[in-house]
């Protein structure tokens, strides 16, 4: 028979085993599944902190409990293309488009509060083939990720929140 102390030991490693997860960070890729809303993504280059898209910028962030994802932020004050066909935008419409807007797909992981997007295919061509690295923390249904190189330089703050689970 196991001692008094033995079995009170037990009794608390199995009581934490079954604990719901830190809400301090994400442990594994299950913990972030499901659709998320852009909160804000700020951007701090030179010393200046800026909204990245803009006012009124929005973005849906999906991860599948298989590791597929997709990300879309588009900015709030795109220009409409005067022509209506968006093959023949003006190079200053395509400039503020291509700067207000980002979108990409792969697959996710996560491991050790860092979330790693593999990109398939992104609006920004530079990133498409490679794993993007970004530390995370999980605070309830907030999920707040830093990018060291934001693709318009700097680094940035992305904040997202949780929609469905």
């Amino acid at each position: 028979m196991k001692s008094p102390q033995v079995l009170v030991f037990s009794a608390m490693a199995l009581a934490t085993l079954a604990m719901p997860v830190s809400v301090g960070f994400a442990q594994t890729a299950e913990d972030l599944v499901g659709a998320w809303t852009l909160v804000s993504a700020i951007t701090e280059k030179d010393g200046t902190k800026s909204d990245t898209f803009g006012p009124g910028a929005a973005g849906v962030l999906v991860l599948d409990g298989s590791g597929l994802y997709t990300l879309t932020i588009i900015g709030g004050d795109l220009p409409t293309v005067v022509s209506n066909n968006r093959g023949d935008a003006t190079p200053e419409e395509n400039k503020a488009i291509v700067s207000g807007s980002i979108a990409h797909f792969g697959t996710y992981t996560v491991s050790d509060k860092v979330m790693t997007f593999k990109i398939e295919r992104a609006t920004f061509p530079n990133w498409v083939g490679t794993e993007v690295k970004r530390p995370l923390v999980l605070t309830g249904d907030q999920l707040v990720y830093r990018v060291a190189a934001a693709s318009a330089g700097g680094t940035a703050t992305v904040t997202w929140e949780r929609l469905n689970k």
